[in-house]
């Protein structure tokens, strides 16, 4: 068990600071408010560091005690509390002064949350043999590497991470997404329980998931690795469409069509609004299909073609492509 399992973290930055982008798992455990970190920051530019010391004591001491309270009922019966600030400099050496004056064994994450990112970055620039899985929209990818892990294969489900399922219709529902930056900390997450010998699966992704952005150098690795792209017939991938979004209200899937209306055209998007709103979804789906097929072809035929597997799965269900692709991992070579 690693210590951060074994022992809590607290994230000593403001909770807009937390939001954007933390250590998964971390706790939020602000020294500052939004508007109280704003202050002090306000007066160090313009009245200078002894200014917003003080401001900045005045703040804390009276929440001093709950801070106290607060970190021993966290800390339980772990061994120690490990914080972090930014950069693990006097935000977080002050609550470290603050909790273990009271009694506490506190530990300061070297180099703070600036540090984690550095870490980050790095990771997901060169960790791991990533296979990409590809294929025209509605092959079922991404249920596809689910039943590969029940296998025993390494995957990573980039669109559960980004809670989006990649396309026009991925959130018709508006649910939210992880920021870009905490994003990559929960992929970095995953690598890290990865064995790094063996391939690591994920889908084939663009740049973005939905509101969510790659990082840079880790979208470069998706787009130059290995692609192994699974050939579906349209009929079954329409079906699997229907199975997938088939429980979403008409109204709400009309607007993904409309999403789409410049690249559609005024009569594809006329005909295909016209069967939702008929239950027609099947008709709908093979309409969408065909807008979204040409754009993967695109795709797929700007990378090398060395580095694309074609594999024909016509027929095959969903539990027998997952099983040809886990006896069969070892045969492609991971370029990334």
């Amino acid at each position: 068990m690693s210590d951060s399992q074994r022992n809590p973290v607290l994230d000593i930055r403001s909770p807009g600071e937390y939001a954007k982008g933390h250590i998964p798992g971390a706790l939020c455990f602000p020294l500052f408010t939004n508007e109280e970190r704003a202050t002090v920051g306000t007066l160090y530019k313009q009245q200078g560091h002894d200014h917003a010391v003080r401001a900045g004591l005045e703040m804390v001491a009276p929440k001093m005690v709950g801070f106290v309270d607060s970190a021993r009922e966290l800390m339980g019966s772990a061994e120690a509390i490990n914080l972090y600030c930014w950069r693990g400099g006097m935000r977080s050496g002050s609550m470290a002064w603050l909790l273990s004056t009271a009694g506490l064994p506190v530990n300061i994450l070297t180099g703070g949350y600036k540090a984690f990112r550095g870490e980050v970055r790095r990771s997901l620039a060169s960790d791991g043999k990533l296979l990409i899985l590809g294929g025209y929209t509605g092959s079922a990818k991404t249920r596809i590497l689910q039943l590969m892990q029940e296998r025993g294969a390494q995957a990573i489900d980039l669109e559960g991470l980004a809670n989006h399922k990649g396309s026009a219709f991925g959130n018709l529902l508006d649910e939210p997404q992880p920021s870009s930056e905490h994003f990559s900390n929960l992929v970095w997450q995953e690598l890290q329980a990865m064995d790094y010998t063996r391939p690591i699966w994920l889908e084939d992704e663009s740049r973005h998931i939905g509101r969510v952005w790659l990082d840079l150098e880790f979208a470069k690795r998706l787009e130059t690795g290995r692609v192994i792209a699974l050939q579906r017939s349209r009929s079954e991938r329409a079906e699997f469409l229907v199975e997938d979004y088939g429980t979403i209200p008409s109204d709400i899937l009309a607007n993904g069509f409309k999403k789409i209306a410049n690249k559609m055209g005024g009569q594809n998007l006329k005909a295909a609004t016209a069967a939702v709103a008929e239950g027609d979804l099947q008709r709908a789906a093979d309409l969408g299909l065909a807008y979204y097929d040409k754009t993967y072809e695109y795709g797929l035929r700007k990378r090398d073609s060395s580095t694309v597997e074609r594999l024909d799965v016509i027929g095959w269900s969903n539990e027998q492509i997952a099983d040809h692709l886990v006896a069969n991992q070892n045969q492609w070579t991971p370029l990334t």
